[in-house]
């Protein structure tokens, strides 16, 4: 190659040893030792440094001869645990980050009974590879950066690839130990470059989204409102593509909600308050002043569907985490109960309510369940289970609410959670036992027609396969939506012997269509009762199916074959969908 001479490292008549370096050479910023082929002596140097030579130039003459002299003190043996200045630095800068360097901080923290943001990380990972460690809030202007440094590790946010369970995942924390959690301008450059990695790898993304939202403090930069970030657009398109978790604990307001609403599932503790305005926007826009405990508590937020998962405190929320991504993957099978219990769990008399969630446990592998959104459309269950090992999302009918009749945020809750479905690749299971949908003047200020209906819209859609149980009631438009729009839309559509169908209601079915002969009837009570049991033969589950609208009428106990049966290994009907709703 061409490079020039830096130095000439043997003198004329010097005696030199294979391997000992004669001639230095730079080239393109980098330094390359020419090195004497074998043993010898220097009979002529033919360079100088300073001198740029050309590929193949003669550069220095040694003639073999065998070494008679000492040999030059030869290179130490690697001492592989010595660490050299410059890694020192880095190690030195690393650590100012760590909690084990934040003592003050992180006794303020434990001081509230919280964790800090690398201790949850720690405990949700087996192992975390951390992105952005050494970004520093963007102040430089206003703060020395020895202060950035220990004041601002990490520009407030942690986050990086840990390991869950065997799977990756990428994982962000905002910390609320530095500047509250605020998204600055660091911080939202490196929660981008996460989300981004988060759709090229296909991972899905845990976000512990406790902060007070954007920071106005930032002087390192030429934006002039930061509404050209890219952060909540980034969010947004995951949404369908990858399994999100979103963690609330503490304050959680504007834009650090606005992420957490982007999620599959929201889980958080007691302590948490969401909004999307904490308490100076909400001052600022003259609408008064309230303490943060005030906006958005979890009794508010859990009965109102923003919340999916209610926990005790921090640890539970990281379990709950793992638990919700385990659910999208299929695991070995566990023994579930006898599944002969199944045969009493509905009562004999079809007035008698019931758990039903006992019913989901008891069909679930080992009694697992994940119940999702239980403060909300109390109306249906929507829960993760698992089949044989199959992963598979669960809707069900609760008699105990409603009698299981299907009001606006019921059915806003299960189409939400077949969308969730469908985007995950989770066969769904719908245990159906409804009198069918709210009516009333009531009901119909509440938009019931439009919330109602996106069950068919959605059901009709789905790209994974359905099976339908009718345990007890499947009455009308109802019982419809809980089958994708028809009995024949699932792969298979079957009752147990308590199961009982019809157009409508019996009572009202009665009183509807036989108005005439009951306004004539000396005892209206009695003919009424006796036309409601007739209704009912003709509408058991048996009859039913005789005349195939069911595929079957089964023993419970087999309700897991079927299940299986039915959903395992059945082909996707169309590409998944690509976003899941919000609500």
């Amino acid at each position: 190659m061409t490079g020039t001479v830096v130095s000439v490292e043997a003198e004329e008549g010097a005696e030199v040893r294979a391997g000992d370096a004669l001639v230095v050479l730079e080239a393109m910023k980098m330094e390359h030792l020419v090195e004497a082929e074998c043993d010898g002596v220097v009979r002529k140097i033919v360079v100088a440094p300073g001198e740029t030579v050309a590929e193949g130039a003669l550069l220095i003459v040694v003639e073999p001869a065998e070494a008679t002299g000492e040999r030059r003190e030869q290179a130490a043996e690697l001492d592989l645990g010595l660490i050299r200045d410059d890694l020192a630095a880095v190690r030195r800068r690393h650590e100012t980050g760590l909690d084990a360097a934040r003592g003050e901080a992180v006794a303020r923290r434990h001081a509230q009974g919280r964790r800090t943001a690398r201790e949850n990380i720690a405990d949700l990972c087996a192992s975390f590879t951390e992105y952005g460690a050494l970004a520093i809030a963007a102040q430089r202007r206003r703060r020395p950066v020895e202060e950035l440094i220990e004041k601002t590790p990490a520009d407030g946010l942690v986050c990086g690839i840990g390991e869950i369970d065997g799977a990756q995942a990428v994982v962000l924390s905002y910390d609320y130990t530095v500047l509250a959690g605020t998204q600055g301008y660091q911080n939202h450059r490196k929660t981008d470059r996460m989300l981004e990695l988060a759709e090229r790898r296909g991972l899905p993304v845990v976000l512990f989204a406790e902060g007070g939202g954007g920071r106005p403090g930032d002087t390192d930069t030429t934006s002039v409102s930061g509404l050209d970030v890219t952060t909540f657009h980034s969010m947004g398109r995951l949404s369908g593509r990858v399994p999100l978790v979103g963690i609330a604990s503490g304050r959680c307001f504007a834009g650090n909600a606005a992420l957490l609403g982007c999620c599959d599932v929201v889980i958080a503790t007691p302590e948490a308050n969401i909004g999307m305005g904490g308490p100076a926007m909400i001052e600022g826009g003259g609408l008064g002043a309230f303490r943060p405990e005030d906006i958005g508590p979890v009794p508010v937020q859990a009965a109102n569907g923003v919340i999916d998962l209610a926990v005790p405190d921090e640890a539970a929320a990281v379990e709950a985490a793992r638990r919700y991504l385990a659910h999208l993957r299929p695991a070995e099978p566990v023994a579930p109960a006898d599944q002969r219990v199944l045969r009493q769990l509905v009562p004999e008399n079809r007035m008698r309510v019931y758990d039903v969630r006992e019913v989901v446990a008891n069909l679930a592998d080992g009694g697992d369940v994940l119940e999702l959104r239980a403060g909300f459309g109390k109306g249906i269950v929507t829960a993760l289970a698992r089949i044989e090992g199959l992963p598979v999302g669960v809707i069900a009918n609760d008699p105990a609410h409603l009698g299981g009749a299907i009001d606006r945020d019921g059915a806003d809750k299960a189409a939400r959670f077949l969308q969730l479905c469908d985007a995950h690749g989770l066969p769904i299971v719908s245990l159906c036992d409804t009198p069918g949908f709210m009516v009333g003047p009531e009901a119909e200020e509440t938009a019931t027609v439009r919330h109602f209906s996106r069950l068919f819209v959605t059901g009709a859609n789905l790209s994974v396969p359905m099976i339908t149980i009718v345990l007890r009631k499947a009455y009308g438009l109802g019982a419809q939506a809980m089958a994708g729009g028809s009995f024949k839309a699932p792969l298979a559509t079957v009752a147990w012997p308590t199961g009982e169908i019809g157009g409508m209601g019996l009572e009202g079915a009665v009183r509807l269509g036989f108005r005439k002969e009951l306004e004539a009837a000396e005892d209206p009570d009695a003919l009424f009762r006796e036309m409601v049991d007739l209704a009912y033969e003709h509408g058991k589950a048996v009859n039913a199916a005789a005349a195939f609208e069911l595929d079957d009428v089964i023993d419970p106990a087999d309700t897991r074959h079927w299940i299986t049966t039915t959903l395992r290994d059945a082909p996707p009907r169309e590409p998944r969908r690509r976003f899941i709703d919000t609500w």
